[in-house]
């Protein structure tokens, strides 16, 4: 029988509640001590015992159930009967000893704090989208960095052209590779027929050195070109990519401290100055204080990156037009000796035709 239930009938009659409560009182009054039992149950029952038990008066079992049930109350012991053995097994229900370490935290404080932090995010981009909304519509005001906007619209003006001379030049890089492929295929083509023409051995053989003169030169203003995209690239997708980032994050930063800007302005207007209001608008004062914190921050970064980039961007321009200017200029003018010079000026190492990449020891030499 389960602690929680209480026998309702006696041998199959029905008992009433004053009844009932009567014989319990008295089995409670003349049950054995708690103890004395506790040691029974503990120490096991003789076949003698249990077999005077399963015969005993119905108001000794009674007694026994009303003793077993107050056991379970005050001990929160659970009897379980082994299937071997005529012996009661006791289970405690006692929480385990943790060695003093503090409880992990459950499975309801995590999705608490999930469902928080989701609250939060929730709250701020709702702000941020009615003030950006606002904005859009001429209702709300914004703070304006005139110096700084003027800035930043100007990198971005120059990402926008830097780009377009990177489009042009791979594309330049692109059609002379396939030329310099060209003239290799035909001087090759030169070659063999210098080879089976005895009448026209000479002819094929002068055109035939001029392509491969083309193909070396070519190769190297290939290599020059090559140089100048891979540099322009990095200086557009890093180095300026860098600074938009963090200009991306200043721009949030002024959105969220506009509108909370704008919370605290209306709050204020709010003529009732109970607790309630005022404890609001510390709150929100407290919340416009941190943004403002932020925004500051965020300001002086862009305008620190800004300075940067502009005096990095002169510079790595400078050697890059340098390059350009030269390697064109010496490629068509025939002059090989200044192209190679040229490649030697800028450290620029070429890749000789279908040589594979070096091991990384031997990198290392």
């Amino acid at each position: 029988m389960a602690d929680s239930e209480i026998p309702a009938s006696l041998n199959g009659m029905p008992m009433n509640d004053e009844e009932f409560e009567r014989n319990l009182k008295e089995i409670l009054d003349d049950g054995p001590d708690l103890n004395d039992m506790s040691n029974t149950v503990q120490g096991g029952l003789s076949h003698l015992e249990l077999s005077h038990a399963a015969y005993a008066p119905v108001s000794e079992s009674r007694a026994a159930s009303g003793v077993s049930s107050r056991m379970s109350r005050s001990q929160s012991l659970d009897f379980k009967t082994d299937s071997s053995s005529t012996s009661p097994v006791i289970k405690s229900r006692s929480a385990p000893v943790n060695g003093g370490m503090s409880p992990k935290p459950t499975m309801t404080q995590t999705a608490h704090n999930k469902f928080e932090q989701v609250k939060n995010w929730s709250i701020v981009q709702y702000k941020c989208t009615k003030q950006m909304l606002s904005e859009k519509l001429g209702k709300g005001s914004r703070t304006v960095d005139s110096e700084l906007e003027a800035q930043i619209e100007l990198l971005r003006d120059t990402k926008r052209k830097y780009e377009n001379i990177l489009r042009l030049s791979r594309l330049l890089t692109s059609h002379f590779s396939q030329v310099v492929n060209t003239q290799r295929l035909l001087g090759e083509a030169f070659s063999e027929q210098a080879q089976r023409s005895a009448e026209l051995q000479d002819e094929f053989t002068y055109n035939c050195e001029t392509q491969k003169a083309l193909v070396r030169n070519g190769e190297t203003l290939t290599g020059a070109m090559n140089f100048f995209t891979s540099s322009v690239n990095t200086l557009i997708n890093k180095t300026m990519e860098d600074t938009l980032l963090t200009i991306r994050n200043y721009e949030t930063a002024r959105l969220e401290f506009d509108a909370y800007r704008t919370d605290l302005e209306q709050q204020q207007a709010v003529a009732a100055r109970d607790s309630a209001n005022i404890a609001r608008q510390e709150e929100l004062k407290r919340k416009y204080e941190d943004q403002k914190q932020k925004y500051d921050q965020l300001r002086g970064d862009v305008a620190i990156k800004l300075k940067f980039l502009d005096e990095n961007r002169i510079k790595v321009m400078h050697k890059q037009l340098l390059l350009f200017h030269n390697a064109i200029s010496a490629y068509f003018s025939g002059n090989q000796s200044a192209l190679e010079a040229t490649l030697k000026q800028f450290n620029i190492k070429l890749k000789a035709p279908n040589a594979e990449t070096p091991s990384w020891l031997e990198d290392q030499h």
